[in-house]
C-alpha cells in the first residue's frame, strides 16, 4: 500500500512502525522518502510532504494536539488562539514550551496526532479560563457534536467541580461566540436573561433582559451586509415605538469591554420601567428552551 496514502488517511503524521503495520513495505517507504513525498521528522516519526505544521509538531513531541490547540482542527469557536501548544502526553513524555495534559483519554484519538473531540473539550474545561472553554463546548453542542450530559459524567472527580460549574453554563441556541459571552455576562450579573426571543411585531431578538430591554449583538462583519443593517435598524425602530428600549453592542464591546457593556445595561434597567411604560404589552415567545 502507498505510504503517502496511509499517512494522509491518518492526518499526515504517523510512527514509522504504524505505516508499516498499515501495509506499506520497506521498499515503498524508502522510495517515498527519497522522492520527498514522505519526510522523516525524527527517528521513528514520519510525515507526508506538506502535512499540517501543528500536527507535525505534535508528532515530534510524541503527543496529541488537544485543548485550545485542537479547537481550529474541529472548527470550534475560539475567543483567542493558543499562545503555547497544548499536547496530551502519555508514559511521562513531555515537550518543552507546551502545556502538557495527562488526563486519561476517554476515546480513541482522531488519529496519531489529534485527540478525539470529547477529550479536547474535557481538557479545555479543566485547563482554560471559563469563557474560553464555554465557547468551545457550546459550539460543539450547537452543532450536535456533543451532549453536555456526556461531559458531566466524565467530570466526576473531586477536582472537577469548577469544570462542572463552567459546563452548567452551556446552552443551545447561540448564533455566535459573542452571544454566548454576552449571555454568560448578563446571567453572572444576576440579570434575568431570555435568549432568541420572538416579539410580535418586531421579530426575533438576541436578548430580552428583565422582560423589557432588548439587547442585540453585532458581529465583526455586520456592516458588510447593507440589507441586514437596514433590517436591524427598522426592527430597532419598531421596538422603540412599542416602548421597548434597544441597546446594540459590537465585537470589541463584548470581548474587550464587558464591564462597560454591563454598566450600560444596568443604567437602562435601573430607569427602564419608569421611562418606558408599556400600556400595550407585546407578545413574547422564546425560541429556545
Amino acid at each position: 500500500m502507498d505510504p503517502t496514502e496511509i499517512l494522509r488517511s491518518a492526518g499526515g503524521v504517523l510512527l514509522r512502525r504504524d505505516v508499516l503495520a498499515a501495509g506499506a513495505t520497506e521498499t515503498a517507504l524508502r522510495r517515498a522518502v527519497r522522492s520527498g513525498q514522505v519526510v522523516r521528522l525524527e527517528r521513528g516519526v514520519l510525515a507526508v510532504a506538506g502535512a499540517d505544521p501543528e500536527l507535525m509538531a505534535a508528532g515530534r513531541a510524541r503527543g496529541l494536539l488537544t485543548c485550545a490547540s485542537a479547537a481550529p482542527k474541529y472548527g470550534l469557536w475560539q475567543l483567542r488562539s493558543a499562545a503555547t501548544p497544548h499536547y496530551w502526553h502519555s508514559n511521562g513524555r513531555s515537550a518543552a514550551r507546551c502545556v502538557s495534559h495527562r488526563l486519561p483519554l476517554t476515546q480513541q484519538p482522531q488519529h496519531r496526532t489529534l485527540a478525539a473531540l470529547p477529550d479536547v473539550l474535557l481538557h479545555a474545561l479543566l485547563c482554560l479560563p471559563e469563557l474560553e472553554s464555554v465557547v468551545m463546548v457550546e459550539c460543539a453542542y450547537n452543532r450536535g457534536d456533543i451532549e453536555p450530559g456526556h461531559l458531566f459524567r466524565l467530570l466526576d472527580g473531586n477536582r472537577c467541580g469548577k469544570a462542572r460549574q463552567v459546563l452548567s453554563k452551556v446552552e443551545r441556541g447561540a448564533d455566535s461566540l459573542l452571544e454566548t459571552l454576552a449571555r454568560v455576562l448578563f446571567r453572572d450579573a444576576g440579570i434575568a436573561t431570555e435568549t432568541q426571543v420572538w416579539i410580535e411585531g418586531i421579530g426575533r431578538v438576541d436578548f430580552l433582559l428583565e422582560g423589557f430591554l432588548i439587547v442585540e449583538i453585532d458581529g465583526i462583519a455586520f456592516h458588510m451586509e447593507p440589507r441586514q443593517y437596514k433590517k436591524d435598524r427598522r426592527r430597532d425602530n419598531a421596538a422603540i415605538r412599542r416602548g421597548l428600549p434597544v441597546l446594540r453592542f459590537f465585537y470589541d464591546d463584548v470581548v474587550y469591554a464587558p464591564e462597560s457593556v454591563l454598566a450600560q445595561v444596568r443604567e437602562v434597567l435601573a430607569r427602564g420601567s419608569l421611562r418606558w411604560p408599556q400600556p400595550n404589552q407585546p407578545s413574547f415567545r422564546q425560541d429556545w428552551v
